[in-house]
């Protein structure tokens, strides 16, 4: 099975932004469609955004909409969170998941069987 590492979490103040990097093992990222989620402190985790295994279909929550930007890069076994104007409500652990889903992608982590152990993002001033 594929193992997943994030990194790029930090701390960022108010507005800022991050760029959240995932790496899958054995350059199989091209198996599987990828996704990010998101638990804040204290609640549940929850999907932030999704690539497709062809990386022609992407989906993003209403609050990651407008702000963050999700790709992928099969060559390096690499997906990637572009995260700009961070606010409080986005921060928490990051975590990278991989699913077999085909055509699209979603946000329900029902159609993820990999993930990581998380990065960390804390946004204050």
């Amino acid at each position: 099975q594929p193992q997943l590492v994030e990194s790029g979490g930090g701390l960022v103040q108010p507005g800022g932004s991050l760029r959240l990097s995932c790496v899958v093992s054995e350059d199989r990222s091209n198996y599987y469609s990828l996704g990010w989620f998101h638990q804040a402190p204290g609640k549940d985790r929850e999907g932030v955004s999704c690539i497709s295994i062809s990386g022609d279909f992407t989906k993003y929550s209403d609050s990651a909409k407008g702000r963050f930007t999700v790709s992928r890069d099969d060559a390096k076994g690499h997906v990637y969170l572009q995260m700009n104007n961070l606010n409080d409500a986005d921060a928490g652990i990051y975590f990278c998941a991989a699913g077999s889903r085909w055509g699209d992608c979603d946000l329900d982590r029902i159609y993820f069987d990999y993930w990581g152990q998380g990065t960390q993002v804390a946004v204050s001033q």
